[in-house]
């Protein structure tokens, strides 16, 4: 694991924290931080988040995470020991929902390959066998 990709998880696990601890935005509601992109001289992060709700909810989060920016770089400055604090930039991250997504098309093809795959029985299978039966008896 690079200098980057530890740093990286530092921040995503920082950011978190300070989101749950430290902000009291109501916009915020429920927030997750995904991952985080930095460059390689560590000077930037892209922090990728997600929230469960509607569109609206999104976009309040967007603005509320940007509006706190310049509080949570102040905090990471604080919190991590690094020369430089990157500049952060928020950035919404939907892929939750399109695995959700992809999982209920997969579950709709499987659920269509099974009606199909069952076998037709014949219309009078339960008359031969119960003929069968009978002269098995006598």
């Amino acid at each position: 694991m690079s200098r980057v990709d530890k740093v990286a998880e530092e921040i995503k696990r920082e950011v978190g924290m300070i989101i749950l601890e430290e902000l009291k935005d109501p916009r915020l509601g429920f927030t997750t931080i995904t991952h985080v992109e930095l460059t390689p001289d560590l000077r930037f992060a892209r922090i990728f988040f997600s929230v469960y709700g509607s569109p609206e909810q999104w976009k309040g989060t967007q603005t509320g995470l940007d509006h706190a920016a310049g509080f949570i770089r102040r905090l990471l400055g604080e919190r991590l020991n690094l020369r430089f604090v990157p500049e952060v930039v928020f950035k919404e991250d939907h892929s939750s929902e399109y695995s959700v997504i992809i999982e209920q098309q997969l579950e709709s093809i499987k659920q269509e390959q099974v009606v199909k795959a069952k076998p037709k029985r014949a219309k009078n299978a339960t008359k031969k066998t119960t003929r069968r039966i009978k002269k098995k008896k006598s």
